[in-house]
Formats: C-alpha cells, sequence, structure tokens
C-alpha cells in the first residue's frame, strides 16, 4: 500500500509540474501546483489499489466456490 501510495505521489507531482512548466508559470507556482498533484494522485491512486484488490479477492473467493461447488457435486454422483 505504501508503494502505491508513493507511486501515485510522484507521478501526480510529476505530471502537475511538468504541466505547469510547459505553461511557463513562475517557479513558486509550479511546485504548488506539483504539491497539490502529489496529493491528488497519492489518494487516486491509493483509491484505485484498494477498487483493484477488493476486485481480485472477489475473483478469487468466486473460482474457489465454484470449485468446491463443483466438486461437491461430482462427489454426490
Amino acid at each position: 500500500m505504501k508503494f502505491i501510495f508513493l507511486i501515485g505521489g510522484v507521478s501526480g507531482f510529476l505530471m502537475a509540474a511538468i504541466t505547469s512548466y510547459v505553461a511557463q508559470n513562475a517557479p513558486d507556482r509550479i511546485f504548488l501546483n506539483g504539491a497539490v498533484g502529489c496529493l491528488a494522485g497519492a489518494l487516486l491512486f491509493r483509491w484505485f489499489w484498494t477498487v483493484l484488490v477488493r476486485g481480485i479477492r472477489e475473483t478469487i473467493l468466486t473460482r474457489h466456490a465454484a470449485a468446491t461447488a463443483a466438486s461437491a457435486t461430482k462427489n454426490s454422483k
């Protein structure tokens, strides 16, 4: 989770800072935009990671339940 949070923060900072630099803003504005982008990117990546892990967990549980039901059906015949 920390790794995802850090990757999101770095990518958000870089994206916002580069965009602000290309728009020829002042250095203080570049760093402010980068800081806001860092926070937004970190939170967005954290949310996405939570959704991704929840989906993987549900898939594993569904497959396990289907395999258990198939095994029970096979054994009862």
